[in-house]
């Protein structure tokens, strides 16, 4: 299994890369439990957010702990799509994520009262990684949906061949799939 390196805000980490559906090998970034690589990556996103960002959307998944950071580091709400329903969802909105590096199908999943957090507010996404876009792509129509307006994306890294339609900022390019 070979190896990327990765440095952001002087923390250095070693990547592996793994077989990921039709994605082939891609790094394995992973910011759940590292909490320097995470504070590293917020430090370097913050400067990034979109002026006139009112709320982060993120998605619970391995992206949580940076919007979270994000959120201490700026001041900013952040509200966070699910990717299960949960019984106590109020008039969820739902959303088909349109493709996944992964090679399956997910939906997303926001609570009706998230939902009127992005009402009338300009909403940046906060991703860790944009692989194929699909996520992303998901997040911004939930944006449009719930009545919110999308100021950008931000994302400590993109695959270099994502070609994503939506106004991403990422720190770091790493390499597609092999």
């Amino acid at each position: 299994m070979d190896n990327l390196s990765i440095t952001v805000g002087g923390v250095r980490r070693e990547l592996p890369t793994v077989r990921v559906g039709n994605a082939g090998r891609v790094p394995l970034v992973e910011f759940i439990g590292d909490s320097e690589l995470t504070n590293a990556v917020a430090g370097a996103l913050l400067p990034l957010i979109p002026p006139g960002t009112e709320v982060l959307l993120t998605a619970v998944t391995n992206s949580l702990p940076l919007a979270h950071e994000l959120s201490d580091r700026s001041g900013l709400p952040y509200v966070a799509a699910r990717k299960k329903r949960r019984t106590y969802m109020q008039s969820p909105l739902i959303q088909e994520v349109p493709s996944m590096s992964l090679g399956v199908t997910e939906t997303l999943w926001l609570d009706g009262p998230h939902a009127e957090r992005l009402r009338g507010r300009r909403v940046a996404i906060v991703q860790d990684v944009i692989a194929s876009g699909g996520t992303a792509l998901a997040l911004a129509r939930l944006v449009e949906r719930a009545g919110g307006q999308l100021t950008g994306v931000l994302a400590a890294f993109g695959q270099a061949d994502s070609g994503l339609a939506l106004p991403v900022q990422t720190l770091q390019t790493l390499p597609g799939g092999k």
